[in-house]
């Protein structure tokens, strides 16, 4: 393992150079320079597809690339899919507390142009995304040559489509406005489909500008499609590969997900159903974490390992699990919001409350009082995967398509599906046909289920973003928050979580209205300081 690391660090020096302007990392070269995309102590991207085993380990180089980023030379912080795109999620929204300056600018919305967090976000992001590109072509390259086969080129190619389509999804979120706004004609993001490993490709990207909104979510569905297609079958993984690897489910899955921010409920339902009986809901909540890798429940997840993880600055366990006591090895950076605890959906004899096992309360120390998630385990050898996801959000997904056309039989069959494995007495406490008087009342049930059921997931940014103006269930804007900080005593935190009532404490971190332009993120300027093109297309305020 520790072999195999060292080549794909090697090669992920390689593609480094060879992605520079995609990630905007350094600044144009004039004509008369030299782009150097082969150094030295480097595996050649050409040597990289040229037999079986290293096409295989470059493979896996992506797969680490997603998990763990860049951050400005070789800090990795969990972009784009390991921990930093799960606390990006969660400190956007108002179900979690920041308590350190580490995602304070985030959490607060007084992020700018050259924001660290942002940057990586939208630089790693790209840095993935141009090795799919490479992925793709040097597999292409190899099929043609005879290296591998078809069928070994097909799943290789459709686990790069998968990436290149979720990074897409990912970055476009967090830097256009939602679908529903303007019908998708608002300016989304770049839409990269070809590597930047020649002078001529990488002039084709310091001059691309950004596609539309509904021409992003065109591009990420035909890959997402070309993934299913493409890729293998979970029934053909082996083990933990299973979920640690893109399979032809993840794909459709996924596909969920992305339909329900284009609000196209029937396919929402039509792709879930293809996953029926295939994946089953687990008997207990706290399952998918503690078995991450080997349970029915998670569709796909990416892993961690002792040899080759983020380190404390972007592994889950570090950034939500409190340092109190000192063997979690927690830093603590991330909280519960009481805004979310007390809600009254949320029952005081939750499985998902139960300390120890998911949840874990600070103690003298460090934020006595505070609730933090114990979602993510392992604060020693930080091996938590990344939970992409969950059979339980392709049900709650489907429960909402359901109820906003108004089929409130199978809506409320599929939200239970979730939220009943997580009640002690699901005989009584479960909901039924007389709990809601129509549709609107399910759908908010459901969202509420969402926020409950993905806490500390890095779901919540997403929910915000699609339910802006939304006819049914309408958030506006980016929600008021509890201050950044959070509570610093016992005395101050134990009335902010006592349930019983909804929170109606301070909330210093002021709401952002939908319109003011702080409600997405801006291009970073590392990027439109090398694009002229994206310069002129700057986020308005920016």
């Amino acid at each position: 393992m520790k072999n195999k690391n060292k080549f794909l660090n090697s090669w992920g020096s390689k593609l480094l150079a060879s992605v520079f302007l995609t990630t905007t990392l350094f600044t144009s070269c004039s004509e008369e320079k030299t782009i150097e995309l082969e150094p030295f102590n480097s595996i050649s991207e050409t040597a990289a597809f040229t037999t079986p085993a290293l096409i295989e380990l470059s493979v896996t180089g992506m797969y680490n690339a997603a998990a763990l980023g860049d951050f400005n030379g070789g800090n990795p912080r969990g972009y784009i899919f390991g921990a930093a795109f799960v606390q990006q999620g969660d400190n956007r929204g108002e179900d979690a507390v920041n308590l350190a300056t580490f995602y304070q600018l985030t959490y607060t919305g007084t992020y700018d142009t050259t924001t660290a967090n942002n940057t990586f976000y939208w630089a790693d992001g790209y840095r993935l995304i141009n090795r799919t590109n490479i992925i793709i072509e040097g597999v292409t390259n190899a099929l043609q040559a005879g290296t591998i086969t078809q069928a070994v080129a097909d799943d290789y190619i459709g686990q790069a489509k998968f990436f290149r389509a979720i990074a897409h999804n990912e970055i476009l979120i967090h830097h256009a406005r939602p679908f529903q706004d303007n019908g998708g004609n608002n300016p989304g993001i770049p839409y990269r489909e070809i590597p930047n490993n020649t002078k001529t490709n990488i002039d084709i990207s310091l001059t691309q500008g950004r596609n539309t909104v509904a021409e992003c979510y065109t591009k990420i569905l035909k890959d997402l499609d070309d993934a299913e297609t493409l890729t293998a079958s979970k029934s053909a993984r082996a083990g933990t590969a299973k979920i640690e690897r893109i399979t032809k489910e993840a794909a459709i899955a996924y596909k969920t997900r992305v339909y329900l921010h284009m609000r196209r409920w029937d396919k929402v339902i039509s792709e879930g159903i293809k996953l029926n009986g295939l994946y089953t809901i687990t008997a207990n909540p706290d399952t998918p974490f503690s078995s991450n890798l080997s349970n029915t429940e998670s569709i796909f997840s990416l892993a961690q390992s002792a040899v080759n993880n983020p380190g404390p600055n972007g592994a889950l366990a570090s950034m939500y699990h409190p340092p109190v006591p000192a063997a979690s090895n927690g830093r603590g950076l991330v909280a519960i919001s009481p805004i979310i605890w007390r809600n009254p959906s949320w029952l005081s004899d939750d499985k998902r409350r139960a300390e120890g096992t998911m949840i874990v309360t600070g103690v003298t120390g460090y934020y006595p009082g505070t609730k933090f998630t114990k979602k993510y385990k392992d604060g020693v050898n930080k091996t938590d995967a990344s939970p992409i996801i969950r059979y339980a959000e392709v049900a709650l997904n489907m429960a909402e398509a359901y109820a906003r056309q108004n089929d409130l039989v199978n809506g409320l069959a599929r939200l239970n599906s979730v939220r009943n494995r997580s009640l002690a007495a699901p005989v009584t406490q479960s909901y039924t046909a007389t709990s809601f008087a129509n549709n609107v009342e399910l759908l908010r049930a459901i969202l509420v289920e969402r926020r409950i059921e993905f806490v500390m997931e890095g779901r919540r940014w997403p929910d915000i973003s699609r339910l802006q103006n939304d006819d049914l269930a309408p958030i506006v804007g980016i929600p008021a928050k509890v201050a950044n900080g959070g509570f610093s005593s016992l005395a101050l935190a134990a009335p902010a979580y006592a349930l019983g009532t909804p929170y109606a404490g301070a909330l210093t971190v002021n709401a952002i209205p939908y319109a003011d332009f702080k409600f997405i993120w801006p291009i970073p300027i590392l990027e439109t300081n090398s694009n002229p093109t994206l310069k002129a297309q700057q986020n308005p305020g920016y």
